[in-house]
């Protein structure tokens, strides 16, 4: 067993034909030689993006190597790869990569840090005569760039000089853009690799328009993806495809990150169609049926989905509170807040059934003189299909709720008797009806009530109250509540 296990763990290096498998290629003593390559050798390139600020980059291209040892420079990777992540994969055969060793350089070319490097050494700077009309060189060590630049020049120490740098050579170890480089042994001269990996930077989230109809009853509804590229490069021509999900992930060590501009460019909202929706373990994964651009510091927004006629049901619900019945309530409260809600069913019958990722919902009616007017928004999760959606759309401005406590009784350590009034007020024109929602925790029992009361769950009770035009209609009724 213990030489079954080394042997895994040796196969893809020299000990590979000696374990039994497949040889590798296989590295030798002689010189290494050096290839680079960037995204103009890009032959496909996928994005899964998860709307948890992370996704996975795939990407194929076309590479050449030489054979032996070789380091390879792969470019235009993101900025916020992580590179534990990284796989690399030789398309062109099985045996014709191995990779010795992996490094990831992200400290990127900038004045800033190109000084740095030159602390302690002597560079050239350049300083303008207006009496010559010439500019005059000097030698000058860097002697600190910490909180300002600090030279030495024929002799004398200066900060601040207003001037300009000359540097011989920029340092090996800085680079103009993130890149992997890896040391490989290689078995062919041109290849075909694969390379993926996950990056922060990338983000997606849902948003929908809801509108409604005169009579709040029937609704059109559009999705859209807003997606998000921060990853400090671009993606071009590329396979997208989204996950929808609570996606469990262990928090690493935050790495070094690459200081970016983050100012957005917004994309205008193409016309696109819609996703297709698959399942994906105990997730849903959107594929757009055709290639996008993704560019760096890009938000681009592309259609998910447009229902219309879809039925809907307004709901208003008073609202009360489990403390209240544990304790005396007080006077009455005057001109409590009566909620709004519209509800719908995610159904195919009501033209929907779609699994929906989460998102913000922005309701819109029209009002008489057609224009449509903005009247709320409110956040779903995600909702599988045939679930019901509840969007909160605000508080009702003509139907209003007075709640007094009448009777409060102490029923030894853990109980009490409560009798209640509500007053519900309707100053519209047209009838309402509003559920009154009691949460009243423990064990309750009603003991008496003007109008019928509903087991909602084993800690709630609600009545339904209809209200005609410009009325006021009174609820009483006394609970019995225990809750140890």
């Amino acid at each position: 067993m213990r030489f079954q296990s080394f042997c895994a763990l040796a196969g893809a290096f020299t000990l590979a034909t000696a374990c039994g498998q497949k040889p590798a290629a296989i590295p030798n003593s002689g010189p290494t030689s050096q290839s680079s390559s960037d995204a103009s050798a890009s032959e496909q390139v996928s994005l899964t993006v998860y709307n948890k600020n992370f996704g996975l980059v795939r990407e194929v291209r076309k590479v050449h190597l030489g054979t032996g040892n070789v380091e390879l420079s792969y470019a235009d990777v993101s900025a916020h790869i992580q590179p534990e992540t990284v796989h690399l994969k030789s398309l062109t055969g099985d045996d014709q990569i191995t990779v010795l060793e992996q490094n990831y350089r992200y400290d990127l070319l900038t004045p800033d840090t190109l000084l740095k490097k030159y602390v302690g050494k002597t560079i050239k700077v350049y300083r303008y005569n207006e009496r010559t009309g010439v500019d005059e060189e000097k030698q000058a060590e860097v002697l600190s760039v910490e909180g300002g630049v600090v030279l030495k020049i024929d002799g004398q120490v200066t900060s601040n000089f207003a001037g300009r740098y000359a540097f011989p050579e920029v340092p090996e170890n800085l680079v103009q853009k993130p890149t992997l480089v890896w040391l490989v042994a290689s078995g062919a001269a041109d290849q075909r690799v694969e390379v993926a990996y996950l990056t922060q930077g990338l983000d997606w989230h849902a948003d929908y328009v809801l509108s409604v109809d005169a009579d709040d009853k029937l609704g059109d509804l559009n999705g859209w993806v807003t997606l998000k590229n921060e990853t400090g490069t671009s993606y071009k021509n590329a396979e997208l495809k989204l996950v929808a999900g609570d996606v469990q992930r262990i928090q690493p060590v935050a790495p070094p990150q690459v200081m970016l501009e983050r100012a957005p460019r917004a994309a205008p909202m193409p016309a696109s169609p819609p996703f297709k929706e698959e399942g994906l373990f105990e997730y849903h994964l959107y594929t757009l049926d055709r290639p996008t651009t993704l560019l760096d510091k890009e938000q681009k927004q592309v259609s998910l989905l447009s229902a219309t006629n879809i039925a809907l049901s307004k709901k208003l619900i008073f609202f009360g509170q489990q403390y209240w019945f544990r304790s005396p309530f007080g006077p009455a409260v005057q001109s409590q807040k009566v909620a709004a809600y519209l509800d719908l069913e995610n159904k195919e019958q009501n033209h929907l059934g779609m699994p929906l990722p989460k998102g913000t919902v922005r309701v819109y009616k029209s009002d008489k003189s057609g224009q449509k007017q903005f009247i709320g928004e409110d956040t779903i999760d995600h909702t599988p299909r045939d679930e019901k959606l509840h969007i909160k759309l605000g508080e009702a401005f003509d139907v209003v709720a007075e709640r007094t406590e009448t009777d409060f009784r102490v029923l030894g350590t853990c109980g009490t008797e409560t009798a209640w009034e509500i007053k519900l007020r309707n100053h519209k024109d047209t009838p309402e009806s509003v559920e009154v929602n009691e949460p009243a925790g423990g064990d309750w029992e009603i003991l008496s009530s003007s109008l019928p009361a509903t087991k909602k769950d084993s800690k709630t009770f609600t009545f339904d109250v209809r209200l005609a035009p410009r009325s006021e209609t009174k609820l009483t009724y006394r609970v019995r509540v225990r809750w140890c």
